[in-house]
């Protein structure tokens, strides 16, 4: 049974590959993983049906047979640990690799949802020239240690892993504020990463969704 993913019907990042369900296609795609996508309103994702299937009416969701998940972290680990592509065999290298997820969400990710959100909720506001540096010398701060972790390194910790998936998902989100342009290593990693014919599938996938949209023609099942 091919798996089935939840999606924007009409997505907020106007097709730059940055909502969340990209980060699950691009695993897919990783993984040779055909599958299927359920796309859904903004008022459907509030309702009961989806609320079932993510209980805070969020995109993605995951579906195969009588397995149910959300989160991209979680649903990519899965996907990683049931499939041979993306987690090493090693045991150790394993374990690091599920680790550098974890830090791409849980750590280097929050600064740049800050600042991203500055704009959007408080752009208008008197406070929020004082408070953009702030946040962008904590958003620095991350990226300071990562530039340094990966110095002249193709991968964060050996081959291409779901580590570096999450961690390039989330430095994109950084994409048009000029920040990661000033960590040459970190510019030509995500580069490197978004050249992957996976990625490539990916990004079109999703940006055939979005263009669908703008001109009337999606079919959406919610």
């Amino acid at each position: 049974m091919r798996p089935i993913i939840t999606a924007f019907e009409s997505s907020p990042d106007e097709g730059r590959g940055l909502a969340r369900d990209m980060r699950v296609r691009w695993a897919l795609e990783e993984l040779d993983i055909a599958y299927d996508v359920r796309l859904v309103s903004f008022e459907a994702m509030k309702r009961p049906a989806h609320k079932a299937l993510q209980p805070f009416g969020q995109i993605p969701t995951y579906q195969a047979g009588d397995l149910v998940l959300f989160e991209s972290g979680a649903i990519i680990l899965h996907l990683a640990q049931t499939n041979v592509g993306l987690l090493p065999a090693d045991p150790g290298a394993r374990a690091r690799a599920i680790a550098w997820m974890f830090a791409a969400l849980n750590t280097v990710e929050p600064p740049i949802v800050e600042r991203e959100q500055l704009g959007y909720f408080e752009g208008d506001k008197p406070w929020h020239a004082e408070r953009l540096p702030m946040i962008e010398a904590r958003v620095r701060d991350r990226l300071d240690d990562l530039a340094l972790w990966l110095g002249d390194a193709e991968w964060l910790d050996g081959d291409f892993s779901a580590g570096d998936l999450m961690m390039v998902m989330v430095l994109r989100r950084l994409d048009g504020t000029g920040l990661r342009e000033q960590y040459p290593a970190l510019q030509a990693y995500v580069d490197r990463a978004v050249a992957r014919p996976a990625y490539r599938r990916a990004y079109a996938a999703q940006l055939a969704v979005f263009e669908a949209a703008a001109d009337g023609s999606a079919a959406v099942t919610s």
